[in-house]
């Protein structure tokens, strides 16, 4: 699991919106013309609005921080500040996952 903040470093704008990102908060890191990002978002688009889960979209090639974290290993799905899934999104899982984001928010 990759840690968010390094004692040592300075966080990255980017991490720091992701550790504040609430369970019904969705991050899809992506660049255009990523076949693999357009079907990861495609696929999760019905469950996003059966959840009432908000997605925002990160262009990785827009960031030299994000491009060398990420490089090709994209699509990257973070639920909240967990990732859900890496490169294909297995529909099941991340529906379990955005439900037990949901169900530990209200616990």
């Amino acid at each position: 699991m990759m840690r968010l903040h390094n004692e040592t470093m300075n966080a990255h704008p980017e991490d720091v919106r992701l550790a504040a990102s609430g369970p019904r908060e969705i991050t899809l890191y992506t660049r255009p013309g990523c076949h693999l990002c357009d079907d990861a978002k495609s696929a999760i688009a019905p469950l996003l609005q059966e959840f009432g889960a908000e997605l925002r979209e990160v262009n990785v090639d827009a960031d030299p921080v994000l491009k060398e974290r990420y490089g090709w290993d994209i699509p990257v799905v973070f639920i909240g500040q967990r990732k859900a899934a890496k490169h294909r999104v297995d529909l099941e899982q991340f529906r379990r996952q955005l439900r037990d984001a949901g169900q530990a928010k209200n616990s």
